[in-house]
């Protein structure tokens, strides 16, 4: 247990991205039960965002589509029957979900599948190039991707962190993030907009994801006290080679790890896990268990918030609080991943 935005809560949560986008439950019944199965196992920080929807149709999603993550969530807690006032619900601010349009195509004699301009860049490709030059991050298929847009202006904050409180059923959001440092943004400017949501009363804690020792300088200056936790990727694919979770540990930050196990929208190399592998099989169980249980190891303020598209997983996953490693299995595990 550890505290973390004045609850106390177990060290590893849930993210919910993987009940929210593509691949989510078709079921809405079944990831609202995920969340219950959570919940019931002892987890007690939820974690979601205002990204955390699918457009419908091209562009960055209709209004109905958003809040579909957050909303979740809150219909989670609503219909639960355990002690809801015990968990802390995160969110993120500064990022949308889009859709690129659908490649047309024709079929040629030989079977191949041309875009309407062949021997020249699709409007998917071309759309896919402006994504991830902001923000590195798309999936899908040539007829329609899914990807992320930073829009982390001061204006779209404050607006986002609004209408989060609204659809998570609070008057202040006890943890938000910035989910991202927009490049097109100061990010000055970005955390003068949070700083203003503190004092309003908006938001009683803030946290940033996917930044810098120079962002998270900045960040300490402007928000001060309201500054509490860094959520970077972690993990034996990516083992934090900025080294910001030491320098969390240097300023007594909480560190959050995404992505904990690998992330299910990106190719893992199975390699890299060969260790805990052989760890796993010491204690009989998964090797998703230890690499969790390694993390934790790592720093006693350190979250990690695995994601999870049914209650087998996350019942998994949880245990992962109650394996204790070795010194010289952790010895072993620190030495197969290379920071």
């Amino acid at each position: 247990m550890a505290q973390l935005a004045g609850f106390e809560t177990p060290r590893l949560g849930m993210g919910t991205m993987a009940l929210a986008i593509e691949g989510r439950p078709t079921d809405r019944a079944e990831a609202i039960d995920t969340i219950h199965a959570a919940l019931d196992e002892g987890v007690r920080y939820l974690d979601t965002a205002w990204s955390y929807y699918l457009p419908s149709r091209p562009g960055t999603g209709e209004p109905e589509d958003l809040g579909y993550g957050e909303q979740l969530v809150y219909d989670a807690l609503r219909t639960w029957d355990g002690p809801r006032d015990e968990v802390l619900v995160a969110t993120k601010t500064g990022w949308l979900r889009t859709l690129s349009a659908p490649v047309a195509v024709e079929t040629v004699a030989d079977g191949e599948m041309l875009g309407n301009n062949a021997g020249s860049d699709s409007d998917a490709d071309q759309n896919r190039a402006v994504i991830a030059d902001r923000t590195g991050a798309v999936s899908g298929n040539a007829f329609g991707e899914y990807g992320w847009q930073a829009d982390a202006r001061p204006e779209t904050i404050i607006l986002q962190a609004k209408e989060s409180a609204l659809r998570l059923g609070v008057d202040t959001l006890s943890l938000l993030y910035s989910h991202c440092n927009d490049p097109q943004v100061p990010y000055d400017e970005q955390m003068g907009a949070f700083r203003q949501l503190v004092d309003e009363g908006v938001v009683r804690y803030v946290g940033i994801s996917r930044v810098n020792a120079d962002d998270i300088e900045t960040a300490n200056a402007i928000l001060e006290d309201a500054f509490i936790a860094v959520q970077n990727q972690f993990s034996p694919s990516y083992p934090d080679p900025d080294h910001t979770l030491e320098y969390c540990e240097q300023l007594g930050l909480a560190f959050v790890c995404w992505s904990p196990l690998g992330g299910f929208l990106d190719k893992v190399d199975q390699r890299r896990y060969d260790a805990f592998r052989t760890v796993a099989a010491v204690h009989d169980c998964s090797y998703q268990r230890v690499v969790l249980a390694w993390e934790l190891a790592q720093y006693d303020q350190l979250f990690t918030i695995p994601s999870a598209r049914n209650p087998h997983e996350i019942k998994d996953s949880f245990a992962a609080t109650r394996l204790v490693l070795t010194p010289d299995e952790l010895r072993f595990l620190n030495a197969s991943v290379s920071r």
